[in-house]
């Protein structure tokens, strides 16, 4: 008989349940922004003077061109960020934001600090020190993982 594993005991179960948990928590509280905690995201890692590329934000967000493209039309269209050739590189495009999206960006980086001081209040620094490893740790092993 085979060792059968239950899904709730997995490390990626609560790898999702948790980042799942933290993300319908911050759609929860930008909602009154008019935003989602994508694009909020989004927003707060736009470098604001020099604008970031589309594939850098791709990179960061994990998306697929169609996606972001979608994504990045619907904040043009919500005035949140335009979009300009790169004048290093032509072929490449770079996102800056607008007054409204820096107005947006702000709001989103005082939530993401309130949240962030919130779980820090309730856990150690050892435990987050723990915490931050054990998750680099977790990602440079599912990086290295190659199935038998």
């Amino acid at each position: 008989m085979r060792n059968q594993i239950k899904h709730q005991e997995t490390i990626d179960y609560f790898l999702k349940v948790v980042w799942q948990t933290v993300a319908n928590r911050y759609n929860q509280m930008v909602a009154e922004f008019g935003i989602t905690q994508s694009i909020g995201y989004l927003l707060i890692n736009i470098n604001e003077q020099e604008g970031t590329t589309v594939s850098e934000v791709a990179a960061l967000l994990g998306l697929k061109s169609t996606s972001l493209s979608r994504m990045l039309s619907q904040l043009e269209k919500m005035d949140l960020i335009y979009r300009q050739s790169n004048e290093g590189d032509k072929r490449s495009v770079k996102i800056f934001l607008t007054e409204l999206g820096k107005e947006k960006r702000h709001l989103a980086r005082g939530l993401v600090k309130q949240f962030n001081n919130y779980l820090n209040a309730h856990i150690s620094e050892k435990e987050k020190d723990q915490l931050i490893n054990t998750l680099k740790k977790i990602n440079q092993l599912t990086l290295n993982y190659k199935p038998e």
